[in-house]
């Protein structure tokens, strides 16, 4: 299994999106396990959550909470496994809201603990900055969750690049991954990952296949991607990973999966080769 760099840890270079699993009207919570399943077995050690992700107000922490059982139940071994979750989005009902106060933040994490049933959460991130509150608050919170050792390592999600420096800042050593939004339908993250190259931060490229409506129907929207696919006999969500790790060695793609067949088609993009050709047609 290939890998890349989180901080001090090295996972595999391919990660799992939990998201799935948890924000559909209905969820299969046992389909849920068998993918998660499915993905260590495959060799994955990095699962990303959220404490928002759920259906709604009511369900809030569910995907957490089938993390931490699927890792429970697993017959062979977790302990090299990275859970990262994170903090800040609420729900009211169905709908989605901010909270970036460095007291909610905390509070979030100790739940989320509980929830993954951890001493320490591998990896924290902030869900997405809150308008109204100044960032360098928030990441003061952050800060104090690593002074504190309730997080290991620290995250920021749907930052720009001014935000990823005054976090870098503020955060040091401790800042270790940026997630954002990247696909061929969004490429405005562009800017955050050579940033994230620069100051050696893993940049977590969330909805790399375009998002849970839309990955199905890739290569009918990017005909470039259809058409190295035919070339090498693979899916074009396969080549669209495979043209992600290409960019950057910063880059690690968290496809979201709720089947498990769909696990083992993204973690096939680890040894697909594409050839110069193949990369300037995909731009």
């Amino acid at each position: 299994m290939k890998t890349r760099r989180i901080g001090d840890r090295d996972v595999s270079a391919i990660g799992l999106g939990g998201m799935p699993m948890s924000v559909r009207d209905v969820n299969d919570d046992e389909r849920g396990i068998a993918t998660i399943h499915a993905a260590l077995e495959a060799g994955v050690t990095l699962i990303d959550t959220a404490d928002a992700y759920s259906i709604d107000e009511a369900s809030f922490g569910h995907n957490e909470v089938l993390i931490a059982r699927a890792l429970r139940e697993y017959a062979g071994a977790t302990a090299g496994v990275l859970v990262a979750t994170k903090g800040g989005h609420t729900r009211r009902g169905s709908d989605w809201g901010l909270d970036g106060r460095p007291a909610y933040l905390r509070g979030a994490c100790l739940a989320s603990m509980k929830r993954l049933g951890v001493d320490q959460i591998e990896l924290y991130q902030h869900h997405r900055p809150d308008p109204e509150v100044d960032y360098a608050e928030t990441m003061g919170g952050l800060k104090a969750l690593l002074d504190e050792g309730l997080v290991a390592r620290a995250g920021i999600s749907n930052a720009d690049p001014e935000q990823i420096r005054l976090a870098h800042q503020i955060l040091g050593d401790g800042l270790v991954a940026v997630q954002n939004q990247f696909s061929p339908a969004f490429r405005g993250s562009e800017p955050e990952i050579e940033v994230c190259a620069e100051l050696g931060l893993a940049f977590l490229a969330w909805s790399p296949l375009g998002g849970m409506s839309k990955a199905a129907d890739l290569g009918e929207q990017w005909q470039a991607f259809s058409t190295v696919a035919a070339k090498h006999g693979v899916s074009p969500q396969r080549v669209c990973l495979a043209w992600q790790l290409s960019l950057s060695d910063a880059v690690i793609p968290i496809p979201g999966a709720s089947r498990p067949e769909s696990v083992r088609d993204s973690l096939a993009a680890l040894d697909l080769v594409l050839d110069d050709e193949d990369l300037a047609s995909l731009g």
